[in-house]
């Protein structure tokens, strides 16, 4: 009986995600209530406030499951084979992908990520994870010897991911338009700040 109870909460936990990115994408965050996505989702207000407090923590949610599925591919083989810059590369067009599949639903993602509404720690923990899997990216290239062992990997981690918001910023105003574009763009300016820019 419980297992039974347990399927329908995520059931009904998917439907009000699921709801809240098709109006996202339809109508625009701002625009989009709570009470739409209810109506939706083909259930009550109060049963979407039994699972979400806010529409921000809806679409937290609905960026850690979807990023989540697309991360698993990274394993650790790939850690302990691959080059930085082809797992910097693979790690951000993924997020990249992710983004650009649904525009208004990125560029909510990116403001969320670069001016929060509110600071949270259930958005600290969406920017952590992010975070974890760079860390455990740079780790990996200084074993190999691609790194220095000096660097602060918070720091390091914080430097690559501001190239990707500075090319997602791109991609959002004409600079680059094509899947292609991005990571020749994301390429050049990583191959950049490995090698450094000095004489």
């Amino acid at each position: 009986m419980a297992g039974i109870r347990e399927h329908k909460k995520a059931e009904t936990r998917r439907a009000i995600t699921a709801a809240a990115v098709e109006l996202f994408s339809e109508k625009g965050y701002e625009k989009t209530s709570i009470e739409d996505i209810a109506r939706v989702a083909k259930i009550g207000k109060a049963t979407v406030y039994t699972y979400f407090s806010t529409k921000d923590e809806i679409f937290l949610s609905y960026c850690d499951e979807e990023l989540e599925d697309s991360f698993a591919q990274f394993k650790a083989p790939f850690f302990a084979d691959g080059k930085l810059i082809d797992q910097l590369l693979e790690f951000f067009m993924i997020k990249f992908r992710f983004i650009s599949d649904n525009r208004e639903f990125g560029r909510q993602l990116l403001r969320e990520m670069v001016f929060p509404k509110v600071v949270n720690e259930r958005a600290k923990e969406h920017d952590q994870r992010y975070f974890d899997i760079l860390e455990n990216i740079f780790t990996a290239a200084q074993r190999r010897g691609e790194l220095a062992d000096e660097p602060d990997m918070f720091y390091l981690s914080v430097h690559f991911f501001s190239i990707y918001l500075g090319v997602l910023a791109g991609w959002y105003t004409g600079y680059v338009v094509s899947l292609a574009e991005v990571e020749e763009a994301l390429r050049a300016l990583f191959t950049q700040a490995i090698d450094g820019v000095g004489i």
